[in-house]
């Protein structure tokens, strides 16, 4: 055995080179098999993985969710669910005094005496008319929008990269969420139009099962999607500026008024600021959608009837005020809710809440 020889076996471990080598090798793999892998800190990022390939936790441990994999968006999906449906079924008296003093302001004066005299007519169970469809409905249309739109903000930045994606990332939110959103209102759609019905016509129907049914009767299948159009009128740009704005509000939080990054903050105070982005949200896209929502619940009491009927009984004033304050306070409550519920699930699963990081700066921090 010459010098060079020598000093190679001198560098290396005498069960490499020794005549069982195999069994040396074999040795040294079981050996770093039982070494056990550090457990990264909750929330802290792994590894040097660009967007498409961030995972929340390695993805190998069972139970983990990866991002960005289909079991990321069920997670968000299930999410959604959990964050519509219940809220919106909450609120159901408020949303029944909305839509009858759209529907006969001249009954339905305030929300005060709204109240009143649903009160008197009906008694304490007549505020929640039509929670069946209220909780089927927005559980469906809460799958799809937030479900949906995590997909199409993933989507839409692969498709311009993650500069243009960072530089433009407010299209791809508005774009992401307006997607989402036609698919959501398809599956809203004909539980809105019998949640209306029940709640605005007296002695139409008691609830989804036989109001469902009646509809299709009467009007047919399609019958239940003539709201169709002016309920993507109001809920498309509801959504887009919901998501958009939650976007951008919870980013200048973390950015002008949280001294700690994002990723280091606890997360008591994410979903706190989850809940303030999303009610601050909530009282934007009321605002921008609020037409559209007058517009929803004229044409479901009005067989046949035009935007131009619409405009002539409420008038353009009307059109966008009816009902407003208390739509304020009843969707600005909701969205925080919303938003806080959503993100509670996703840190509850296991995942990071929304917003605060642009992607481009989530592929620096990793």
């Amino acid at each position: 055995m010459d010098l060079s020889d020598r000093s190679r076996q001198s560098l290396l471990p005498s069960f490499l080179y020794s005549s069982g080598s195999g069994l040396g090798i074999e040795r040294m793999m079981l050996a770093r098999r039982s070494v056990p892998k550090p457990v990264p800190a909750p929330g802290a990022p792994i590894g040097n993985a660009s967007m498409g390939s961030v995972v929340a936790q390695a993805p190998s441990e069972p139970g983990k969710i990866e991002l960005y994999s289909p079991m990321y968006y069920a997670a968000c999906t299930a999410g959604g669910i959990a964050s519509c449906g219940p809220t919106h079924t909450a609120v159901t008296p408020l949303d029944l005094v909305k839509c009858n003093m759209q529907i006969d302001p001249a009954k339905y004066k305030s929300i005060s005496s709204g109240f009143g005299v649903l009160l008197k007519e009906q008694g304490v169970r007549g505020f929640f008319r039509g929670w069946v469809p209220t909780l089927l409905g927005y559980s469906a249309q809460g799958a799809g929008k937030y479900g949906f739109y995590e997909f199409f903000k993933k989507y839409y930045s692969d498709i311009v990269g993650p500069e243009y994606a960072s530089k433009y990332k407010t299209l791809i939110y508005l774009a992401g969420s307006a997607s989402a959103e036609v698919i959501a209102d398809v599956a809203l759609c004909p539980f809105e139009a019998v949640k209306v019905r029940v709640q605005t016509q007296p002695g139409f129907a008691r609830g989804l099962s036989d109001g469902l049914p009646k509809i299709v009767k009467s009007e047919g299948a399609l019958g239940l999607y003539k709201g169709l159009v002016p309920l993507w009128g109001r809920q498309i740009p509801y959504t887009m500026m919901k998501f958009v704005s939650f976007e951008t509000i919870v980013e200048m939080i973390y950015k002008y008024y949280i001294p700690t990054p994002k990723d280091q903050c606890s997360k008591s105070l994410q979903l706190g600021v989850s809940f303030a982005g999303g009610y601050a949200a909530g009282i934007l896209c009321t605002i921008v959608s609020h037409p559209a929502d007058n517009l929803v619940s004229f044409f479901n009491n009005a067989k046949g009837a035009s935007v131009g009927d619409a405009m002539k009984k409420l008038g353009l004033w009307g059109l966008f005020t009816r009902g407003l304050p208390l739509r304020i306070v009843m969707v600005g409550t909701l969205t925080g809710a919303q938003w806080l519920i959503y993100d509670a699930f996703k840190v509850m699963v296991g995942l990071p809440t929304t917003g605060g990081i642009t992607p481009i700066e989530t592929d620096k921090k990793i």
